[in-house]
């Protein structure tokens, strides 16, 4: 092989990589660390939500009033149903202070979905 072929086959490559960038990073054939970590804590908390939602559902099957307040619930704006959970203290898991992100609202949609049964 000559000089001119061993310039020809760099610079064939070169573009080979550049189009594979192109392609690559954007359709998600590669991914960064970053970017991995971030997928990993959102499923993780998605996971962690979709629990504790059965466990509020739970504490909302535990309810004595349950009949009237799944009534309210219906009644209740989709965008405040989560404060209504809140509110009932269904979120709130035994021994803990507070509520995490997104539990109310998932256990209100999952209330809701087996009231219709």
């Amino acid at each position: 092989m000559t000089k001119k072929d061993f310039q020809y086959l760099g610079w064939g490559f070169v573009a080979g990589v550049i189009v594979f960038l192109l392609v690559a990073f954007p359709t998600g054939w590669v991914t960064t660390t970053n970017s991995a970590k971030e997928m990993a804590k959102k499923q993780a908390h998605k996971a962690v939500v979709e629990h504790l939602a059965d466990v509020c559902v739970a504490q909302y099957k535990q309810d004595p009033l349950k009949g009237e307040k799944i009534k309210e619930l219906k009644k209740t704006d989709m965008w405040e149903r989560d404060n209504y959970v809140k509110k009932q203290g269904w979120a709130k898991m035994p021994g803990s202070n507070s509520t995490v992100s997104g539990v109310a609202d998932r256990c209100a949609a999952k209330i809701l979905e087996q009231s219709k049964e």
